[in-house]
């Protein structure tokens, strides 16, 4: 039977209303006509050799054959824990002749991994539930068991990876999933039955996951650190900054978490170990500074409260850690072929252009009461000397209560008064009257002027999206000095900007000398770069990947999205000290 007569029953089907009780073992037809069994498959013969245009005509036959795989499924629903969508089951299992749908053991292998290492994000109770479930099924007896179950927990899981696709949807980042799953979407499903039928359901689990470099590294260092997961971990009682060449109360514990870390070498640690040293000092140093350059911290040697959370952090909380920033490479790559990625927890951009990283640059992301949102867009176009278009939340949150204290505050800044946002009349600062000034009665818009005190610089990088965010350039350059950049009140401002304006314009064809002409210029210009040469832009958030050289990074998780959902807690729960 083709896929397309499959299709046909589950399309009808949802049109007639059905009421049943469970049925026996095994099922039978209203008139009792038997079902032929052969290794293991059921097969219902009279309609699996019924035609095409006598189905087509026989609502009826479809409706009764629908109510008997209906009753086998809620009959293997009785003994087996957790199988939720009955309705959809009874559709598949109908649809394949009640055929077997877990026989490939490199499949079965397959995804009890992927269940396996969603389990470790904590982020959905149910799919982990489901993984025990199914490591307890795996020998039962009756095949049905394992089947249906794995069935349904398919059905489970696509649903999950299809719920964190949909924009806004926020369940790799604290926000709990549904304690019911959705249902994945007919197409997927399609997909299923199309696999099944070709015998490639191996290659369909497969393809379940990321399939990117960055995942299976990621996964890869997951797996070396399940390795020495039962490593007893050490418990800090730091008292303020340790400095290079202080005594150190428990360096033994340090050196644990280095060793195992692999920020020192076993070698190493040994002969600190038996040389007995009590002080912050030679290798130890040196060790501690790669431990703080993969984690985000100022490379210092100093054990500082930081560095101190750190290292107080186990191994079980950084395999979930991993295992949750696997996940979130469904949503992105962190090495796309061409486009900029903006990593707002590591406070950097890259640009990357036909497979090679072109720019690199420090940025300074929205602060934790306004954060960066994550958006994946299209640069349209550069704006050389802009103007700045106050957001209606900064006047009235930052600037206008300044103006209240200093009417001059306004023009010192280069500020112009708009009469609002569908008009450009100028307003005369000094003839609004001064109970105007106020954040909630001012009736009116402001802008800023182009120049070297404009908020975002001399350049800015716009892309479509509904939340007014964009890359700019900034006049407070002394800020990307500072280790710790989510300081802005939501757009993203690049320290490389004039470099990021010239690649970008170079890519889209515009010559140096042009760049240079616009950049000398005072007038502001928007430069369109043209759909075939627009560049994909992803704000990400990332707390941790393995770099170039294979290593490790961790970043401090600034808005909290990396919270223990069972727990619904902070990773700051798991620091032990």
């Amino acid at each position: 039977m083709t896929i397309c007569k499959y299709w046909y029953f589950t399309s009808v089907l949802c049109l007639f209303p059905i009421n049943l009780t469970a049925s026996s073992d095994l099922p039978t037809h209203s008139e009792n006509k038997t079902i032929v069994i052969k290794d293991k498959q059921i097969i219902t013969s009279e309609l699996m050799n019924t035609s095409d245009e006598e189905i087509f005509s026989n609502n009826h036959t479809v409706r009764q054959q629908y109510q008997i795989a209906k009753g086998w499924v809620k009959d293997i629903a009785n003994n087996v824990q957790g199988i939720q969508y009955i309705d959809k089951l009874a559709e598949l299992y109908l649809t394949i002749g009640y055929g077997q749908v877990w026989q490939d053991q490199i499949a079965m292998a397959e995804f009890e991994e992927q269940l396996y290492l969603l389990s470790l994000t904590r982020v959905s109770p149910d799919l982990t539930r489901r993984y025990h479930n199914l490591k307890r099924y795996r020998t039962s007896n009756d095949w049905r068991d394992y089947d249906v179950l794995a069935t349904d927990t398919l059905f489970a899981y696509m649903g999950f990876i299809e719920g964190i696709q949909k924009k806004g949807n926020l369940w790799l980042f604290g926000d709990m999933p549904p304690t019911i799953l959705p249902l994945p979407s007919d197409g997927f499903i399609e997909e299923l039955l199309t696999s099944h039928e070709q015998q490639r359901l191996r290659y369909f689990i497969a393809r379940l996951k990321p399939l990117d470099n960055e995942y299976t590294e990621l996964v890869t260092a997951l797996n070396k650190l399940n390795e020495v997961k039962e490593t007893r971990w050490p418990v800090f009682l730091f008292q303020g900054n340790i400095r290079p060449g202080q005594y150190v109360k428990n360096i033994e514990g340090v050196v644990t978490v280095l060793e195992t870390l692999g920020d020192m070498t076993a070698l190493e640690a040994k002969k600190v170990r038996t040389q007995k040293r009590k002080h912050l000092s030679g290798s130890v140093v040196i060790a501690v500074k790669r431990f703080q350059e993969r984690h985000g911290l100022k490379s210092d040697g100093v054990i500082g409260p930081q560095t101190q959370q750190w290292l107080a952090l186990n191994i079980k909380e950084r395999i979930r850690l991993l295992a949750l920033n696997a996940q979130r490479m469904r949503l992105w790559s962190v090495k796309p072929n061409t486009g900029i990625v903006v990593n707002i927890p590591s406070y950097y951009m890259n640009l990357w252009l036909e497979g090679e990283r072109v720019l690199g640059s420090k940025v300074i992301v929205g602060r934790p009461s306004r954060q960066t949102p994550m958006i994946d867009s299209d640069i349209q176009s550069v704006v050389f000397n802009p103007y700045w278009n106050v957001p209606n939340s900064i006047m009235k949150k930052d600037i206008m209560p300044k103006v209240r204290r200093n009417r001059n505050y306004l023009a010192n800044h280069n500020y112009e008064v708009i009469k609002g946002w569908d008009s450009a009349q100028k307003i005369a600062i000094n003839s609004i009257p001064y109970h105007l000034l106020s954040p909630n009665r001012f009736p009116y818009r402001l802008r800023q002027k182009p120049g070297k005190r404009n908020a975002l610089g001399l350049f800015k990088f716009n892309f479509p999206n509904s939340q007014a965010i964009y890359l700019h350039d900034t006049a407070s350059r002394s800020l990307f000095k500072k280790h710790d950049r989510a300081l802005s009140s939501g757009c993203i401002r690049v320290e490389q900007a004039k470099s990021l304006a010239r690649v970008l314009l170079e890519y889209s064809g515009s010559s140096e000398k042009r760049f240079n002409n616009l950049s000398r210029s005072r007038k502001t210009r928007t430069i369109v770069l043209g759909d075939s040469k627009n560049v994909p832009v992803d704000l990400i958030y990332q707390t941790a990947w393995v770099d170039d050289l294979g290593l490790v990074n961790y970043r401090s998780d600034i808005y909290k999205y990396d919270r223990d959902q069972e727990k619904n807690s902070s990773l700051i729960s798991a620091y032990n000290y």
